[in-house]
């Protein structure tokens, strides 16, 4: 492996979030009875005029001026001339020599290091339909055609050749959907096909500038089988040569099941998709204010939201990384650090038992059951030392689960914290009576007999104790 070098570009289709398609009215509603989202545009019937959706326009602009890239000042759109079943008009309505965007970039952390990965070109087009295969071997095997997703607006994102291991496309897709996902253009629910990735990878002798012939692996919707596809397709590449063999252009499948790549067909050229301009569409001319204003639109993105956190907030860099994750999850946290000032003890209590919830329960963040204000009384109890630490976890299991406030679930169960230090005192005592081999390990020098003692002083008192009163109190008898 280490005589070869790794090249990986990546080609990412988003589904914007607009209410109606690219070029016509109808719906962009996910699901619905098969043939119900559609208009004679959409199915391309005979007579029809494409009309282009501004919205469409502007949310594309939004995503690339997030991902730094130029806006054009003059972009048009191309027919994509190919037969699919799903293609209703025999041609997609897609971007080709003027995008709305080129020359971007997003910087990527990689075992400590940054890494800049540029940004070829983002380009507008229309989603196409959906096949729903239906028989088997046994009986007669056809296909049904669904169009409701034929017109769903996308931007598709190409990177350049810049990643140079399937962890660093990885992290390039989880990068890039976080972007978007701020930017509010997208839902990216890869689920439901909202995000789409084809990768292109090739392996060339290491040291070498030159690029090896490249393979495509389509339609990846799961970054961690992408992963995994991309590592068995470098493996299988470098065997190739190893064998004296050679590498085919050609488009492949992952195949899950089986943990492998799989030939589907050989690689389209430019030239094989006779690209020619859209007759039907005018081209455009982008308003430079128009652009400055959708800049102007744009919230906090992920690095800079990383970088305030750090810097105002004191947190670790690794806390602020994944903190602002999600436009969600970040604002969830400044919530709570605005109800409870204190946003490493907040960070550790969101990043720890809020996720791990959160996690179990398949629950997004906008789902949350504990609210910020909630956490915040919380995490109060906790200061005034009504509660200790370790009964404000079981609380926390119990709000998450009922979505009662914690003052609640401390009176309704009679967790108060027993901060009297004649009452502890007394339990002290009783437990230094009861466990002389322990006292008599502990003033041998054996500390872990004090551990022991401070657990049965917390099982006595049914984990009410103050815990730093109950050291305090232990030590001094002992």
């Amino acid at each position: 492996m280490t005589q070869y070098e790794t090249v990986i570009g990546l080609e990412v289709h988003a589904e914007l979030k607009t209410r109606s398609k690219i070029f016509c009215h109808s719906t962009t509603e996910f699901g619905g009875e098969p043939n119900t989202h559609v208009c004679p545009v959409c199915l391309g019937l005979p007579g029809v005029l494409p009309v282009v959706n501004k919205t469409v326009v502007e949310y594309a602009i939004r995503a690339a001026l997030a991902l730094n890239c130029r806006i054009a000042n003059f972009s048009k759109f191309d027919r994509k001339n190919y037969y699919y079943p799903d293609m209703p008009k025999n041609y997609q309505i897609s971007q080709y020599d003027l995008p709305i965007a080129e020359h971007g970039h997003l910087n990527i952390e990689i075992n400590g290091e940054t890494r800049k990965i540029g940004i070829t070109r983002l380009h507008m087009e229309e989603d196409t339909g959906k096949l729903v295969h239906q028989g088997n071997i046994i009986t007669t095997p056809f296909s049904l055609v669904d169009y409701n997703r034929a017109g769903v607006p996308l931007i598709e994102i190409v990177s350049e050749p810049d990643m140079r291991s399937p962890e660093e496309a990885y992290e390039y897709l989880n990068k890039l959907k976080a972007i978007i996902l701020y930017t509010g253009v997208s839902d990216c629910k890869m689920e439901e096909g909202s995000l789409r990735c084809d990768a292109n990878v090739s392996v060339r002798p290491a040291g070498s500038t030159g690029f090896g012939t490249k393979t495509e692996i389509k339609n990846m919707n799961s970054f961690k089988a992408l992963q995994k596809a991309l590592t068995y397709e470098v493996e299988r590449q470098i065997e190739v040569l190893e064998e004296g063999g050679r590498i085919v252009q050609e488009t492949r499948t992952w195949d899950e099941g089986k943990g492998i790549t799989l030939s589907m067909r050989s690689k389209e050229y430019a030239h094989d998709y006779r690209y020619l301009p859209d007759p039907d569409l005018v081209p455009m001319v982008i308003d430079r204010e128009w652009v400055e204003e959708i800049k102007r639109s744009l919230p906090e993105l992920p690095d800079e939201r990383q970088e305030r956190y750090v810097r105002e907030y004191g947190l670790p860099a690794y806390d602020a990384m994944v903190l602002t994750n999600t436009r969600e999850l970040a604002d969830y946290f400044e919530d709570c650090v605005r109800a409870y000032p204190n946003p490493k003890t907040v960070s550790n209590w969101v990043m720890g038992d809020l996720s791990r919830l959160l996690n179990a329960g398949g629950v997004d963040i906008n789902n949350c059951p504990i609210k910020p204000g909630q956490l915040s009384e919380l995490l109060q109890l906790i200061e005034k030392g009504t509660i200790s630490g370790k009964i404000a976890k079981a609380v926390f299991e119990e709000m998450f689960a009922t979505g009662k406030a914690a003052e609640a679930i401390v009176k309704e169960k009679g967790l108060v914290q027993i901060s009297d230090e004649g009452a502890i005192t007394a339990i002290v005592e009783e437990v230094i009576a009861n466990n002389p081999k322990s006292v008599e390990d502990f003033r041998a020098g054996k500390d872990r007999a004090l551990g022991f003692l401070v657990g049965q002083v917390m099982k006595a008192s049914k984990g009410k104790a103050n815990p730093e009163l109950v050291n305090r109190l232990l030590k001094e008898r002992l």
